[in-house]
C-alpha cells in the first residue's frame, strides 16, 4: 500500500508539473485536457494517466485555461491505497 500511496503522489505530481510547464510556454494558458500534454512535440508527459486506474489508484483530471485539478482516489481504501490526493493549479497537493 505506501508503494501505491508513494506512486499516486507522483503521478499526480509529475501531471502538474507538466501543466505548469504548459502554462509557461503558452502565456500562463494551462491545458485544456491531457491531450494538450501528452500529444505535444516533445510531450510534457509521456502517459495520460486522467481517466485511468494505477498500481490501486484512480486518476481523474480537471482541465481547463485558467486552473487544474487533479485527483488519485484510492480503488479499496486500506487495500490499494490510504488516502485521497489531490493536486491543483500551483501545484498545491492535498492529501
Amino acid at each position: 500500500m505506501s508503494a501505491n500511496d508513494a506512486l499516486a503522489k507522483a503521478t499526480i505530481r509529475s501531471i502538474s508539473t507538466a501543466s505548469e510547464s504548459y502554462g509557461t510556454a503558452n502565456n500562463g494558458n494551462y491545458p485544456t485536457s491531457i491531450t494538450s500534454l501528452t500529444g505535444a512535440t516533445p510531450p510534457y508527459l509521456n502517459q495520460a494517466y486522467c481517466g485511468t486506474t494505477v498500481s490501486g489508484y484512480d486518476f481523474v483530471c480537471t482541465f481547463n485555461v485558467a486552473s487544474y485539478t487533479v485527483t488519485a482516489t484510492p480503488v479499496t481504501v486500506g487495500t490499494s491505497g490510504t488516502t485521497t490526493y489531490t493536486i491543483s493549479t500551483g501545484g498545491v497537493l492535498t492529501p
